[in-house]
């Protein structure tokens, strides 16, 4: 198996390094990929505080949990005054953080009894759960 080393561009010569490989923002090796990522972040953060501020708008205001799935990012479980609740899925920590705070949630530090208490289910809720429970 072939070895492979990884080269850190600051132990190059300034000169290596940036002849002819400097982006189109002029910045030395193009990589703006970092850049990428921080504004497809602030997009979703963005996306996800508008869908939390409707959900807090039809309910009459909304509190929240976050909690973390792991791989999959961090779910935003929200609790309406009215007892409506919902959930929303970021794909990490900081993007589901950012979007709380930009839609102005009240965050619970976890899903505790007076949380859970506010929270009214259906029919289709009590339904799906007997379901379960019954096999179906």
């Amino acid at each position: 198996m072939a070895e492979t080393q990884q080269v850190d561009p600051s132990d190059q010569s300034d000169e290596s390094y940036e002849s002819g490989r400097a982006g189109e923002d002029g910045r030395a090796g193009g990589n703006r990929a970092p850049d990428r990522r921080a504004a497809r972040a602030e997009r979703r953060a963005a996306r996800l505080a508008r869908s939390i501020a409707s959900f807090a708008q039809r309910h009459g205001g909304a509190e929240g949990q976050l909690a973390y799935l792991g791989q999959a990012g961090t779910r935003i479980v929200l609790v309406g005054e009215d007892g409506g609740w919902g959930d929303l899925v970021a794909p990490t920590y900081d993007v589901a953080r950012v979007a709380a705070e930009k839609a102005g949630l009240t965050l619970r530090e976890s899903f505790d009894g007076d949380l859970a208490a506010k929270v009214r289910t259906g029919p289709y809720e009590w339904k799906r759960m007997a379901g379960i429970q019954l096999g179906g």
